[in-house]
């Protein structure tokens, strides 16, 4: 059954000299300022140049502001399946509207390991710099489930499930299209959002996944 789009839902005082007091008593003699303190030694590191920080660094909001993504785009979901939402985009702006899914669940509570990304054609700029330091430690992350993960459709296979699974259609062939949703749909938990052209979509999922 074809799915409905959607539209993405420091005061510091200063004390002076004491005076003299009236008696004649001698003042006391002022401490010395103390000078400023030695630079603390660095501290142990690799050598070389020092790693970046990647592009993106997904963390909770501190209010919630707007809703999760959600709605009636497939119908209740029976138990044990997950929700399917269709967010209508152009495959240059397929990226931009997963991005915007994302920041809506991590608005309404949904914790960043809760949550995976997949990408059918160019890969997320995170997932490009992490992957750079080799796979090892790309999938490290993974497995550490700490924040949002991003991959691509040609690996994803290697990712575990999530309570939420993102699909960017933004490119690539029908057949990584056609291999990455229902590989996304058998790792979400909770909830699929797909965000593509929908007729594309359509043909892909009319069978149902």
């Amino acid at each position: 059954m074809p799915l409905i789009p959607e539209e993405p839902q420091i005061h510091e005082s200063a004390q002076g000299p004491r005076a003299t007091p009236a008696s004649g008593r001698t003042a006391p003699t002022p401490r010395p300022v103390p000078g400023p303190r030695p630079a603390a030694p660095s501290r142990p590191g690799r050598t070389g140049p020092l790693r970046p920080a990647p592009p993106v660094q997904r963390t909770p909001r501190d209010v919630a502001t707007k809703p999760a993504p959600s709605g009636p785009a497939a119908g209740a979901a029976a138990p044990g399946t997950p929700q399917i939402q269709l967010i209508p985009a152009s495959v240059e702006g397929a990226l931009d509207a997963a991005e915007e899914a994302v920041d809506l669940l991590l608005d309404s509570g949904r914790a960043p390991g809760d949550i995976l990304v997949i990408t059918t054609g160019e890969q997320h700029p995170w997932a490009a710099h992490e992957l750079s330091f080799g796979e090892t430690s790309y999938w490290a992350q993974h497995d550490a489930g700490d924040d949002v993960f991003y991959t691509d459709a040609t690996i994803a296979d290697r990712a575990a499930s999530r309570p939420v699974v993102v699909v960017a259609v933004n490119g690539g062939s029908e057949a990584a299209a056609v291999s990455a949703l229902p590989l996304a749909h058998s790792r979400a938990d909770a909830l699929l959002i797909v965000c593509g052209d929908p007729q594309r979509i359509n043909s892909v999922l009319g069978a149902g996944v």
